[in-house]
C-alpha cells in the first residue's frame, strides 16, 4: 500500500500562518504519499481561517485519495463551513462513514468517528460493512473515542487532540492534556482495550505558539 500520510491539528491561525501551512503541504507532497489522512481540528479562533486553510490543503496529492475527520475546533469555528470546505478541497469527510479502498485483489476499509466531544459518535455505522476478517483504519480525532469500541475490527486507530501535551516535561509528563484516560493517549502508540492508536503531536498549537518535548510531526 506504499507510503501514506496522517497530519492532524493544523490549526491554522494566529499561530500558523498560510506560510507555514504551504510549507507543510509542500512537504507532505514530497513524500509521494498514496493516501492521505486527516485528524481534524483545522482551523483555530475564528471561521474566517476555514477556506484559506482547505485553499492550501486542496494542493495535496494522494493517488487512493484524501480522507478526513472533525475535531472539537471544527465544531466550535464551524462544522457546515468545515465540511463544505473539505469537499471543496477534494477531501472526503468521514463523519461516522467509511469507505473500501482496492488494490488490485486487496481492499482495507477507511472508517471516520465524529468528534469525541462536540459530535454525535456512532461507532456501528461508522464501521458498517466491517467484519474482524477485515483490515480497518478507524480516524478520530480524540484518542479516547478507542475506549469505547466494543469489537476489534478496528484494526488500528489514528488520532491526534492531545499535542503530545504540547508543553510535556522532557516527554515524561504532560500538565495539561485534554483526554479523559489522564497520560494514556499523551503520544505514539498505545494499547486499547481493543484497537492500537497512534496518537500524533499534530502540527499547529493552541492557547500559545510554544511546544516543549512535542515536536510537531507529520506521520
Amino acid at each position: 500500500w506504499g507510503q501514506n500520510s496522517f497530519i492532524s491539528d493544523i490549526h491554522h491561525g494566529p499561530f500558523v500562518n498560510q506560510t507555514q501551512l504551504e510549507v507543510l503541504v509542500n512537504r507532505v507532497n514530497s513524500l509521494n504519499p498514496d493516501l492521505i489522512l486527516l485528524g481534524g481540528d483545522y482551523v483555530l479562533f475564528n471561521r474566517s481561517y476555514i477556506k484559506a486553510c482547505f485553499n492550501k490543503l486542496s494542493r495535496l496529492r494522494a493517488s487512493l485519495g484524501i480522507y478526513g475527520v472533525l475535531g472539537n475546533h471544527d465544531y466550535y469555528e464551524g462544522k457546515i463551513e468545515t465540511l463544505q470546505a473539505m469537499k471543496n478541497a477534494k477531501i472526503i469527510p468521514l463523519v461516522n462513514q467509511n469507505r473500501w479502498l482496492k488494490l488490485g485483489s486487496e481492499k482495507i476499509m477507511i472508517s471516520g468517528l465524529d468528534d469525541y466531544l462536540e459530535g454525535n459518535v456512532d461507532i456501528d455505522q461508522a464501521l458498517t460493512g466491517a467484519t474482524e476478517k477485515d483490515f480497518v483504519v478507524l480516524l478520530s480525532h480524540n484518542p479516547d473515542n478507542a475506549e469505547l469500541l466494543k469489537d476489534s475490527r478496528a484494526v488500528l486507530t489514528l488520532s491526534g487532540h492531545t499535542h503530545g501535551g504540547q508543553l510535556n516535561l522532557f516527554g515524561v509528563y504532560a500538565p495539561v492534556l485534554h483526554s479523559d484516560y489522564g497520560q494514556k493517549y499523551t503520544r505514539g502508540m498505545v494499547q486499547a482495550p481493543q484497537t492500537k492508536v497512534f496518537v500524533s503531536t499534530g502540527f499547529g498549537t493552541v492557547f500559545i505558539p510554544l511546544r516543549f518535548f512535542a515536536r510537531a510531526e507529520i506521520v
